[in-house]
């Protein structure tokens, strides 16, 4: 079991900056910290070890600690809307409700928990709509109709109160009725307890707690509420509908939230007289098609009116908002890289691990007004940290949750202390790969909570043979390299990239990026590319780079989002309608069905994954053209990589190659591919139409990475490893093999001031 855990509240901080770090204990009420420099986190008995050398901070000594917890769920808060039990009111909405198995769920509420009183419009276990009226203590009435709402079809739903007399009115109607289904309901009731005014929030989608938390969530999509003055029948829910509305029902609204509007903020816009606007909370999924979605339009740009609902779920999280432990202001002088505070809270055993690693990077200093850097040149490498990755996969638990996930690895999976503290811990969230519990997939994931797997500690399901290291942890091995052979280099993260741009990249010679740049925002693209055609050295050291698009909110920090469109590996697929992203409206999904290709940025594209055994490369004729000389210095080997740390060979989990009709430069060497995979590394499904028979790596020859190099005409050059496993070969023999010597090769012609030839 995991005793203490936490997050900082940035990955990426400059010297000067402060980082504050909210931790959070299961036991105990102190912990000791100290910050360390991440070098390499695989613990295997094949690699180097556990390097993790103290630098010795302020930070540094014991701390107060408490247990800290997550109030999940995202729902609606109007401050301004008046107490509405002084007079008669109607509440209308449109429902698709998604978990109706799950009850009670809060459609809306104006409720003050302290006092118990107010009123709460609920969905009851099995769907049934409800209402609670309560006036205190002990004087709480409650009336449901019978039959209930099905998962995933619209309903329109129309109560209306009555305070003083206690009559209630009750409507359900689907939109798509069915022969032999009993989903329609129709009630009028007098309840003995009178619905007092209240001075309380309304609520959509939750209903505040005594405990000070929010509860009772709804999963599902609300359109188009509105309050009305008056007792209305649910017939006049239709005439709302319309456009233009009936004069006299406009002069009767309190409130009328249109969710179309400014798709990309957290605000939920009240186009009625009063302007009572709602904030949402914990980030519910909008640019989500309404009730009256007809396919005629797939972009919420262009059609507005047609994406009026937003998905609430009970699981979504973006701000775990806890109380900061302890903060550190970076030394001007520390080096930028890789770091962590190493926490404690007494002794691991095997049983129980008492101690965790917040990781975090800092970044070179900011520019300053002059466009200079305040201490002087900086070095002329940069390694990309591919944080956006990390975000997609935080708190991955797909492992976990799903089934046949044995047979995908082809082996049994064993769980650590994070894994099961992260199955006993929903509310922490879920990676964009995860589905939340009604079934829709994560479109957004937010690094403002703790995230299991951004640590140098955890050792991941994936992997093969030898270590399971994916993502954070696979890059320590490059750093570890990077250490070793005595490189400077500054640290820059994905974030760091989407908000600076391209002069974040402008004076670096060369950049060379993790195990898996996966996720790229355009603007983070763009600056890439830009740096590229401007004469940039490119070392990209993985596999299944610069494959899908992103958003990152254009006010609230530390959130992507995700559609999942159309076509890619994908454990969960976008909703048709629903492809472009609400932060932005850009078109989501991949960046090779949008034309750009991640073989136009890096040279190679994504062919095959596979997460068994990895596989040694075969050197290629174009290993002897004279371009690549400096590349095989000291490397006669026609076999390269038949070690390594993650799955025994260099070429594994995700393999990338050569393809120029999506954009490889013809002028790109094939200095090497890999060789004899398994029939467990399948080609990937974008790349054919009519499923083959041959998919597997033991059959498909198109099934394999390509080492390649090329020059720009710019003078600077790309060079692509093409595997996520290749990093996991640099330390083999004490560093002292094919793979080190040919990174090193290139690292260090790269940084040399010659510009490439390009005739």
């Amino acid at each position: 079991m995991l005793k203490i855990t936490g997050y900082p509240d940035r990955y990426s901080v400059a010297p000067g900056e402060t980082i504050a770090f909210k931790i959070s204990l299961e036991e105990g009420h102190d912990f000791e910290a100290r910050l360390v420099r991440v070098r390499h986190g695989d613990c295997n008995p094949e690699g180097p070890g556990l390097k993790f050398p103290h630098v010795p901070t302020a930070i540094d000594g014991r701390h107060p600690g408490q247990p800290q917890r997550i109030d999940a769920g995202s729902y609606m808060q109007a401050d301004g809307v008046p107490a509405l039990g002084s007079a008669p009111f109607t509440f209308f909405a449109m429902l698709w409700p998604t978990l109706p198995s799950r009850g009670p769920q809060t459609i809306a509420a104006q409720w003050d928990p302290v006092t118990q009183r107010g009123f709460r419009i609920q969905m009851k276990e099995g769907g049934r709509l409800a209402v609670i009226v309560g006036d205190g203590p002990g004087r709480q009435a409650e009336f449901a109709l019978r039959d209930g709402m099905l998962v995933r079809q619209w309903y329109a739903v129309a109560v209306a109160f009555e305070p003083v007399t206690g009559r209630i009115m009750l409507s359900q109607r689907p939109v798509k009725p069915y022969a032999h289904v009993f989903d329609t309901g129709f009630e009028e009731a007098s309840l003995k307890v009178p619905l007092p005014p209240v001075e309380a929030p309304f609520l959509l989608a939750g209903c505040h707690q005594a405990d000070g938390t929010v509860a009772e969530h709804f999963d599902g999509k609300i359109d188009g509420p509105v309050l009305l003055a008056g007792f209305h029948a649910p017939e006049e829910h239709q005439a709302l509908l319309l456009s233009p509305q009936p004069a006299a029902l406009e002069a009767k609204v309190i409130a009328q939230w249109d969710f179309a509007r400014e798709i990309g903020s957290t605000k939920a816009v009240d186009i009625g007289p009063s302007h009572h606007h709602g904030e949402l909370f914990h980030l519910p999924t909008r640019g989500m098609k309404g009730w009256n979605w007809t396919g005629e339009e797939h972009d919420f740009n262009r059609k507005s009116e047609h994406y009026g609902a937003i998905h609430f779920h009970h699981d979504d999280l973006y701000d775990a908002g806890w109380e900061t432990s302890v903060s550190l202001v970076i030394p001007e002088e520390l080096k930028s890289g890789p770091y962590a505070l190493h926490v404690t809270c007494g002794d691991s055993d095997e049983t129980v691990t008492r101690e965790n690693y917040i990781a975090f990077f800092v970044r070179p200093p900011r520019r300053c007004a002059q466009g200079s850097r305040p201490l002087g040149s900086r070095p002329k490498l940069a390694m990309l940290a591919p944080t956006a990755s990390y975000m997609a996969y935080a708190n991955h638990g797909e492992h976990i949750t799903a089934r046949g996930a044995e047979l995908a690895m082809n082996r049994l999976l064993t769980f650590g202390h994070s894994d099961v503290y992260l199955y006993e811990h929903p509310e922490l969230g879920g990676s964009l790969y995860d589905c939340h519990a009604d079934g829709s997939g994560v479109h957004y994931s937010s690094r403002l909570r703790p995230v299991l797997n951004f640590s140098p500690r955890y050792h991941s399901w994936l992997g093969g043979h030898g270590s399971a290291l994916y993502q954070y942890n696979a890059d320590t091995h490059l750093y570890d390299w990077l250490d070793h052979r005595g490189v400077d280099y500054d640290v820059i993260t994905d974030e760091d990239l989407h908000e600076d741009g391209y002069e974040l990249l402008r004076d670096y010679q060369v950049v060379i990026t993790g195990t898996h740049p996966e996720y790229h925002s355009t603007r983070m693209w763009d600056a890439m590319k830009a740096w590229i055609d401007r004469g940039g050295r490119l070392m990209y050291m993985g596999g299944n780079g610069w494959y899908w698009r992103i958003a990152y909110h254009q006010t609230l920090p530390g959130v992507i989002e995700l559609r999942r469109a159309e076509d890619g590996i994908r454990t969960w697929i976008a909703e048709p309608g629903e492809y472009y992203q609400s932060f932005n409206g850009e078109y989501g999904g991949l960046w090779r069905r949008i034309g750009r290709a991640p073989n136009v940025i890096c040279g190679v594209g994504f062919i095959a994954q596979g997460f068994d055994v990895s596989s040694p490369y075969r050197r290629a004729p174009d290993a002897d053209n004279p371009r690549a000389a400096f590349i095989f210095e000291g490397v006669p080997d026609e076999i390269i990589g038949d070690f390594g740390l993650i799955g025994g060979g260099a070429a594994g989990i995700e393999l990338d190659c050569l393809a120029t009709d999506l954009g490889s430069p013809p002028n790109m060497l094939r200095l090497a591919s890999s060789v004899d995979h398994s029939p467990m590394m399948l080609l990937v499904n974008e790349e054919f139409g009519v499923v083959p028979p041959n998919i597997g790596g033991d059959t498909n020859p198109r099934v394999h990475a390509d080492l390649a190099f090329g020059e720009t005409p710019s003078g600077g050059a790309l060079f692509a490893t093409s595997s996520i496993a290749w990093c996991g070969s640099l330390s083999h023999n004490n560093y002292d093999n094919n793979v080190s010597r040919i990174t090193w090769n290139v690292l260090k012609r790269f940084l040399e001031d010659e510009p490439f030839a390009v005739a």
